[in-house]
């Protein structure tokens, strides 16, 4: 979506942890241009629950759903260059932004028990996966001492 993820978190943060009629009532009166694309991802998150309960047999009761996680990410970044006085030229950045809107059904002592997740970007990595951060080799042959050592002496 074309607004930057600072500003789609402000509205996100209204309906964390809603219930979903909640969270679509505080859309429909929040005076923000972005609450309106926030109000159609969580329908499209709400109909693709109904879906999962009646069309693939998943026990999902559509009352009970709230807004378990709602992620504004950063996407690309487009660079723009505005003229400016004396010939000169200012650049800008226009940010876009990944909303990604996790739905899950409240049970009686309050823990989730089904996930339905409705996203505008879905990411390609598997979650039962363990991430791991890459490390880089350092580097082979002659040491820090010995090359500041070369370096040190007379010329």
């Amino acid at each position: 979506m074309r607004v930057s993820p600072q500003k789609a978190r402000l509205v996100l943060d209204l309906i964390k942890g809603r219930r979903v009629e909640d969270a679509l009532n505080t859309l429909i009166f929040t005076k923000k241009r972005v609450a309106a694309t926030v109000e159609k991802l969580l329908r499209s998150a709400l109909e693709n629950a109904n879906y999962l309960s009646s069309e693939k047999g998943l026990d999902v009761n559509v009352d009970n759903l709230y807004v378990k996680r709602a992620v504004a990410n950063d996407g690309p970044r487009m660079k723009r260059i505005r003229p400016a006085p004396m010939g000169r030229a200012y650049h800008y950045v226009r940010r876009i932004s990944h909303i990604e809107i996790e739905l899950a059904e409240r049970g009686k002592n309050g823990e989730a028990l089904a996930n339905v997740a409705g996203a505008e970007r879905v990411s390609g990595a598997s979650p039962s996966k363990p991430r791991t951060k890459a490390r880089g080799k350092a580097p082979a042959g002659k040491s820090k001492a010995k090359i500041a050592k070369k370096f040190s002496g007379a010329r």
